[in-house]
């Protein structure tokens, strides 16, 4: 990548996970969501990793890189690690050295998926399977595990009164590898898998969840607000007038 499209290794990799059926959020915690994702990426030089297509969490992030590149306040590199069985119009990106145009109108008859225009890269997998997902989860956890690898020194490219408070904590000093962050908004099973994946990782892999955006990640927010660390199960706020579970 820092090779065939002359990128500069990022100071942080923050992988974005959450559902892949289209969801609304609030007005307010989409503004969040956005705003601090590009913050993020701006103030640290920052790689996002996205399921690359223009549906569920990845048109939120979609939706928060075009509102940044319309104000023009610098580039962000998004890249889309998505299976190649379920783009709509892959025929159209076959082709070496070549510049194809692409159509990322959704068609809504299709059970393919188009790939979100305001991702800068995409890397797309294939293992023979059509209309499903799956052939992308190895090559991006792969993938991200190799950029971890990487040597860098963020502490001086990155001003902490800029970057958001987790995201300034993660950053590594000289010569330490690029630490990754696993961005959780909405989602399914899978996404609790993931967590879980991320938590058990060497070293662990910070999880930044975003309560209110619904399913997996208000579960998981639930959990890790109620959790008792001797691992008793869970309790009730005070004042609730129940008693521990």
């Amino acid at each position: 990548m820092v090779k065939e499209w002359q990128l500069e290794l990022p100071t942080l990799l923050i992988s974005v996970h959450g559902g892949l059926q289209n969801f609304d959020l609030p007005p307010k915690l989409k503004q969040v969501f956005g705003r601090g994702l590009i913050k993020a990426a701006v103030t640290t030089g920052a790689w996002i990793f996205t399921g690359g297509v223009s549906t569920g969490v990845i048109r939120h992030v979609g939706d928060a890189l075009k509102d940044h590149s319309s104000k023009s306040r610098g580039k962000v590199c998004a890249i889309g690690i998505a299976p190649w069985g379920i783009v709509e119009n892959k025929e159209d990106l076959i082709g070496k050295d070549v510049t194809r145009p692409y159509q990322t109108m959704s068609n809504p008859l299709s059970k393919l998926s188009v790939l979100n225009s305001s991702h800068s890269h995409f890397i797309l997998s294939d293992n023979g399977t059509t209309g499903k997902y799956g052939a992308e989860v190895r090559l991006r956890r792969q993938l991200e595990k190799h950029v971890s690898l990487q040597k860098i020194n963020t502490r001086e490219s990155c001003d902490p009164a800029a970057a958001p408070p987790w995201c300034f904590a993660v950053l590594p000093g000289l010569g330490q590898g690029v630490p990754v962050v696993c961005l959780i908004l909405e989602g399914g099973p899978n996404v609790i898998s993931i967590v879980l994946e991320s938590l058990k990782e060497e070293p662990p892999v910070p999880v930044v969840v975003c309560d209110g955006s619904g399913r997996a990640s208000d579960i998981i927010s639930f959990a890790h607000r109620y959790y008792l660390p001797d691992g008793d199960g869970v309790h009730e706020e005070e004042g609730s007038g129940r008693n521990e579970s």
